[in-house]
């Protein structure tokens, strides 16, 4: 993949992110207190792993003993944090080099399981780990009577043209 279709991506899963969190934050009345619970831990599941591979792409120690908070965040916290996750994610893309992508990182799994990953491939895996859990979390809105945001990659391109 090319540098332009890093951004793109990055561009994309920033879109779609903040689409769910206001389709969240608009709802949270109609969901089932249950089904609120696990769409949150979704969201945070998401957040804690784009926070994790930003620190493995900085080469530093995040922190994390597993790919969630120890105490579940209020929306509004964990809205915050997504977003500035990814702007940084869009920034740092914006300026890698085209051969940055093919650098690779270690790494340790909060298993603790060593790992050796290309920068494209972190990138390419945070963006397609969060479109997997914005599926979740739309199958549980509408459980609950919730248009899910639209998110399909055909929906960003048509707004972005």
């Amino acid at each position: 993949m090319k540098r332009h279709s890093f951004s793109q991506l990055v561009r994309y899963k920033q879109w779609a992110d903040r689409g769910l969190y206001d389709v969240v934050r608009r709802n949270l009345d109609r969901m089932d207190p249950q089904d609120l619970t696990v769409v949150m831990l979704i969201l945070d599941h998401m957040q804690v792993v784009d926070s994790i591979f930003q620190n493995h792409l900085q080469e530093r120690s995040h922190g994390f003993h597993a790919p969630r908070s120890e105490a579940l965040p209020e929306l509004d916290m964990l809205s915050e944090k997504a977003m500035a996750t990814n702007e940084w994610y869009r920034s740092y893309v914006d300026n890698l080099d085209e051969q940055d992508f093919e650098r690779t990182v270690d790494f340790v799994f909060t298993s603790g399981k060593p790992a050796r990953m290309k920068r494209g491939e972190i990138i390419m895996h945070v963006c397609l780990h969060g479109t997997y859990h914005r599926g979740n979390a739309g199958v549980l809105l509408q459980k609950n009577g919730v248009t899910p945001n639209d998110d399909r990659m055909t929906d960003f391109l048509e707004i972005a043209a």
